[in-house]
């Protein structure tokens, strides 16, 4: 792939302690989605939303809604390819040392912020900075908790030093949480809320405005650094209440484009003139966390009784039919690179009998009261809970279901008290990203689940360090199956992404994480 780091010639850097990695610019059709050909400039696109982002602050809003969108806003120094591979987006390319922990980075040139202003290498080490220092509240602070230092050597120019070699830090640099602000953007104490007013990034579109309970409307960079780049000139992401609004919102061509989630859906679209059904793999996962905060989920007995009663296939076909890929410990789009084989994972298959022996063994013989919590407007996990309290019920659970907005369920997870509860994630395609934050104990990780699992940890840290492939997706599978036997989570299945679009929308390609980059590329006719 021209531009991009493979990945494989990424981790080799460090094995031959090379002195320099150099990347080439990315070439125009990679970045974002492929490059159009005889594409119009101009128009709104309307795309309709079932879940209304909390906010649109990429440092301190942690949602998945808002990473869909954000995107389009912030960049980082490198987009997360759709192959698994860190391309360069604000940066051009980089010296690497040879014991692998001080990368010099060197800075696109005539990038512009949203505000008008160029950005400088002292922007992008004030916002890796800030990102890093855990006293500021960020979610992605975990992931750049191996950075030592950010530093800028001069306009173009970025230092940055590792406090041991991490193998996923260009992937780490990208747009979860890797977006550059104007230095010294969040001196202002009203900084955070503004961001849900005017975007200060540097992306091909900026914020128009903000409304929650009715849309979010971004508008063409005319400063964008890529020349013709983006075609539409209006983005309005119109929030919906109910799948059957986002049905009428498409036939009625009110609504351009959308995704879909239940299989029910995707059928009344099917075959409708004017509408075209597209689905794509993914990164995202559907999941149940066990919060060992909550009794008597702090009890690994009870955990893997809870997952030898989960039917993951007949919860995947209530929810989403055959929309998907029932999965053991890896995202299905990571499966084939990193997964652990299925057979070599403990507590997949149901198993009933050890179920009530576990929770018997564990004081429980005849079950416990346990409540699951929902997030309003993911459609799937309604008949998911349905199921889900059927099987439980089995083994004597008794399972009450609670639904909550997204904003409360955000706070839940960031403040560690998880609980029992469904979630829906997404992950760039590299592994210590997927698991590093999450599951790690506190202080190097978030360990959200509190799971405090010694020898995990011990894995995802050597996990980091490697950089040999193929002992480092050993190092993975070892990992993987150390969570499959303790089970702070259970991951279910991975869902396809099902785009519907009407005829007008031209060269919408759906990112495998299901954030919205592929809108860069559209064009209207």
């Amino acid at each position: 792939m021209p531009g991009a780091i493979d990945r494989r010639a990424f981790l080799a850097f460090g094995g031959l302690a090379v002195a320099a990695a150099v990347i080439g610019p990315a070439g125009a059709a990679e970045l974002y989605g492929p490059k159009p050909t005889g594409a119009k400039t101009g128009g709104t696109l309307n795309m309709g939303l079932l879940v209304e982002p909390p906010g649109l602050d990429p440092f301190h809003q942690a949602a998945d809604a808002r990473i869909r969108l954000t995107v389009l806003i912030y960049q980082g120094l490198f987009y997360e390819s759709p192959e698994g591979t860190a391309m360069p987006l604000l940066a051009e390319g980089f010296d690497l040392s040879g014991d692998r922990l001080v990368y010099t980075v060197r800075l696109r040139k005539g990038v512009k912020f949203h505000t008008g202003q160029p950005m400088t290498a002292k922007d992008v080490a004030y916002s890796y900075n800030y990102i890093r220092d855990p006293k500021n509240g960020s979610p992605g602070a975990g992931d750049f908790a191996m950075i030592t230092a950010v530093e800028a050597v001069d306009d173009a120019t970025v230092k940055i030093t590792i406090s041991a070699p991490n193998a996923a830090l260009p992937m780490t640099l990208g747009n979860k949480y890797g977006g550059v602000v104007p230095a010294g953007y969040f001196d202002d104490p009203e900084a955070k809320t503004k961001l849900n007013q005017a975007s200060v990034g540097t992306g091909p579109f900026k914020l128009s405005e903000f409304k929650p309970n009715s849309n979010a409307t971004l508008v063409r960079n005319p400063d964008y650094w890529e020349p013709g780049v983006p075609y539409l000139d209006r983005i309005n992401f119109i929030f919906v209440p109910n799948a059957a609004s986002l049905l009428v919102g498409l036939r009625n061509k009110r609504i351009d484009i959308a995704t879909l989630a239940r299989p029910q859906d995707v059928k009344q679209v099917e075959g409708v003139a004017g509408l075209t059904v597209e689905r794509k793999p993914s990164f995202n996962q559907k999941a149940i966390d066990l919060g060992a905060e909550l009794k008597p989920l702090d009890d690994e007995r009870v955990r893997r009784a809870i997952a030898l009663a989960v039917d993951k296939d007949e919860i995947m076909r209530a929810s989403i039919g055959g929309l998907g890929n029932v999965i053991g410990t890896m995202v299905a789009g990571m499966q084939d690179s990193w997964g652990a084989p299925a057979d070599k994972l403990a507590n997949q298959k149901v198993d009933i009998a050890a179920a009530k022996k576990l929770l018997a063994e564990a004081g429980h013989p005849d079950g416990f009261d346990l409540t699951l919590t929902t997030i309003i407007g993911y459609d799937w996990m309604d008949a998911a809970g349905v199921i889900l309290r059927e099987q439980l019920g089995k083994v004597g659970i008794r399972l009450a279901i609670q639904r909550v907005e997204l904003g409360v369920w955000v706070k839940n997870f960031q403040s560690k008290q998880m609980g029992f509860t469904f979630n829906d994630w997404a992950t760039v395609p590299d592994p210590n990203l997927l698991f590093y934050r999450h599951f790690h104990k506190a202080p190097e990780g978030a360990d959200f689940r509190n799971w405090k699992n010694d020898a995990a940890s011990k894995l995802l840290d050597e996990g980091r360090v490697e950089s040999d492939p193929a002992k480092r997706r050993d190092i993975y599978v070892r990992y993987q199956q150390v969570m499959a036997e303790s089970v702070p989570t259970i991951m279910l299945f991975s869902a396809d992404h099902v785009v519907v679009r009407g005829q007008k929308v031209q060269n919408y390609d759906q990112h495998p994480t299901g954030w919205y980059y592929g809108l860069a590329r559209t064009w209207i006719s």
